[in-house]
């Protein structure tokens, strides 16, 4: 990228800023899965992420409202985020058998102290 001046050549480095975004967005959705992964049952991983998957959907369509940023080079946005967690958290819904979701929430209900 490079752009002319009258009597001069001023060369344009690329923006990094899509590759950031890049890398959060692999950071946010891999962390949930190695500990979705780690710390449930192996039949209760898919309701367990899809659950995690959507309040992370949620919080990145919260911080999306309250914080106005521009959109970046790639218009790649929080709003993307959102989407993109809102579709894997369907998508793991969608995979889970309805009896591994009935496991998760009785196994939930059962480590709460009366």
């Amino acid at each position: 990228m490079s752009s002319t001046i009258p009597g001069k050549f001023v060369l344009k480095a690329p923006s990094r800023e899509p590759l950031g975004m890049l890398l959060l967005f692999a950071a946010l959705t891999a962390l949930p899965i190695i500990l979705t992964l780690r710390l449930v049952e192996p039949a209760l991983v898919l309701p367990a992420l899809s659950l995690v998957l959507f309040a992370e959907a949620a919080m990145a369509a919260l911080a999306a409202r309250v914080i106005r940023v521009r959109a970046s080079v790639a218009n790649l946005t929080l709003w993307d985020f959102a989407g993109a967690f809102t579709f894997m958290g369907c998508a793991a819904a969608i995979l889970g058998e309805p009896d591994q979701a009935a496991l998760f929430f009785e196994e939930e209900a059962a480590l709460r102290p009366d």
